[in-house]
C-alpha cells in the first residue's frame, strides 16, 4: 500500500513539477535558546503556550515554577495536510506522508538578567510495527473449503502495540517554533 502511495505521489510530482510541492520560506536561522527582553513572566509563558497551540500541539504537562512545558505526541503532518505546521519543510512533510511519524516538544523558560531564555527541543519518532498486519479483504468470513472452526474471532489485526524508534531532535521544527516565538514575543 505504501509503495503504491509513494509511487503515485512521485508520479504526480514528476508530472506537475517540483514547484507543486508546498514550500516554506527560508528565514535566517535564530539561536536556540532565544533571549526575550521582558519583565512579565506570565506574558512570556502565555505567548509560548499560544505558539504551541498555533502548531496544534496539546499540552501534556506545564510547570510554571520550573519553567517547563511538555506537549503530547502529535502525529506528523503529510503533504495532504497543509494546515498542520509540525512538518517544517518539504522533506519533513514528504517523510510524514510516507512514514508514520510523531513529534513532541519541550520548552524551558529560565529567568536571566534582563529577561528570559526560552529554549525549544523537538523530538521525532518513527513508528516500528512488529510485523505486517494481516488484514485481508473478507478475512473474517467463513470459507466453505475449510472445516468448521470454533474460533469465531477471526478478525486479524495488529497483534502487538506499535513501538517507536527515536530519530533524534527535529531541528527544522525547533527553528520554526523559535521563529514563531520571536514574532509572538515582540
Amino acid at each position: 500500500m505504501r509503495v503504491v502511495l509513494s509511487m503515485t505521489i512521485w508520479i504526480a510530482v514528476g508530472l506537475a513539477g517540483c514547484h507543486s510541492l508546498p514550500t516554506f520560506s527560508q528565514k535566517p536561522t535564530v539561536t536556540n535558546p532565544i533571549q526575550v527582553r521582558a519583565n512579565n513572566y506570565d506574558l512570556v509563558w502565555e505567548r509560548t503556550i499560544d505558539t504551541l497551540h498555533e502548531y496544534q500541539f496539546a499540552i501534556a504537562k506545564e510547570n510554571r515554577l520550573s519553567g517547563e512545558i511538555e506537549t503530547e505526541y502529535k502525529t506528523g503532518a503529510s503533504l495532504f495536510e497543509p494546515w498542520h505546521f509540525d512538518a517544517a519543510n518539504t522533506w519533513e512533510r514528504t517523510e510524514g506522508t510516507l512514514q508514520s511519524i510523531r513529534r513532541k516538544v519541550l520548552v524551558h523558560i529560565t529567568q536571566v538578567e534582563g529577561g528570559y531564555l526560552v529554549s525549544v527541543e523537538a523530538f521525532k519518532e518513527l513508528e516500528d510495527l512488529p510485523g505486517v498486519a494481516s488484514n485481508a479483504a473478507a478475512g473474517a468470513t467463513f470459507r466453505e473449503s475449510q472445516p468448521e472452526r470454533r474460533n469465531l474471532n477471526l478478525v486479524a489485526g495488529q497483534t502487538a502495540p506499535s513501538g517507536w524508534i527515536f530519530k533524534g531532535r527535529d531541528r527544522a521544527l525547533e527553528q520554526s517554533l523559535i521563529q514563531a516565538l520571536v514574532q509572538n514575543l515582540r
